[in-house]
């Protein structure tokens, strides 16, 4: 039965042989298996994988001896260094990696000819923008969607994060490197310098750039950028690029924001964090005709996954969501 089963084999053309071979693996090991083994690699022992996966360290090692007996092959060496893969685990990682993909574009082009938008969507947004903006849309597209199985990753760094972990779309609120990869804005930002009436009271308002080394003033300390240097565009173009010293500062925008609210000084806050606070009377302009560099929100989308219905669908719905 087996000779017949090659010689059929063989009468088949190259790329449909390649496909029956990719299926045959395929039912050896699957998407999840694959996602087990990246743990393991990327993790600095099983028990750190283990916390990865939500699952005790005894599960993994049970799952991964599974894993190793259905293949035949010894994956993971074991002791108690730092997790290793062998020669055969590294293989079939790299390997797995791109026939899995390859099956799941399938997935997702065979998906989207059916009108569904559905299976993982990955999503990666800095901390404060992520979790006020981007984590309500997600959730709502998932409820609009229910075959779909949404992931949203807050980071300090989500250019990181990118690096450290499969995804689909990134969030990115200001200006970007010029990067090999498809870019869609999704929302206008402009950067604005705000304070609180309480302040203003207590300190005035500066009325010039020069002015502001005599205030307190805080900063956002997210990533590796200068943040104490503002280039300011004044109304008849001039540009000045002012280091301040800050005495206050947080790597949580939103600490910042409240800490500006209750008068500690003057902040420089991206637009959508502060809308609702100055048309409420909580924070006021400073140097309104001042104008620092804007800071789009933009999405990134993986050429792994930029076809499938799921990213250019959830990047049209944050698009509208930030337009309101």
């Amino acid at each position: 039965m087996s000779e017949i089963k090659n010689i059929a084999l063989k009468s088949l053309n190259f790329d449909s042989r390649i496909l029956i071979v990719r299926l045959r693996f395929a039912l050896m090991i699957d998407l999840a298996d694959i996602r087990f083994l990246s743990a393991i690699a990327t993790a600095p022992s099983l028990a750190a994988a283990a916390r990865s996966l939500d699952v005790t360290p005894p599960a993994v090692s049970q799952r991964l001896t599974q894993l190793e007996e259905r293949l035949h092959l010894r994956l993971v060496e074991r002791g108690r260094g730092p997790v290793t893969l062998t020669a055969e685990g590294e293989l079939l990682l790299e390997r797995a990696k791109v026939i899995l993909g390859d099956l799941e574009t399938l997935s997702d082009e065979l998906a989207a000819r059916a009108g569904r938008i559905a299976g993982p969507l990955h999503v990666i947004a800095p901390l404060g923008f992520g979790r006020l903006c981007v984590a309500p849309v997600l959730g709502q597209f998932a409820q609009e969607h229910t075959d779909l199985r949404p992931m949203l990753t807050l980071s300090e760094d989500p250019r990181g994060a990118m690096r450290a972990a499969a995804w689909d779309v990134l969030i990115h609120v200001g200006r970007l490197p010029d990067l090999d990869i498809v870019q869609r804005k999704l929302a206008s930002n402009r950067r604005l310098l705000v304070a609180a009436p309480a302040y203003a009271e207590r300190f005035g308002l500066p009325r010039t750039p020069s002015e502001i080394a005599g205030h307190r003033v805080g900063v956002v300390r997210e990533d590796q950028a200068d943040v104490t240097l503002w280039p300011l565009t004044g109304p008849d173009g001039r540009v000045l690029s002012l280091r301040v010293h800050p005495v206050f500062a947080s790597n949580d925008g939103e600490v910042i924001r409240a800490w500006a609210i209750a008068g500690l000084g003057i902040v420089e806050r991206s637009e959508w964090s502060v809308t609702e606070d100055i048309s409420a009377g909580r924070l006021i302009r400073v140097l309104p005709d001042w104008a620092l560099p804007d800071a789009d929100v933009v999405a990134l989308l993986n050429p792994r996954a930029v076809r499938a219905a799921r990213v250019e669908a959830f990047a049209s719905k944050l698009a509208a969501a930030l337009a309101l």
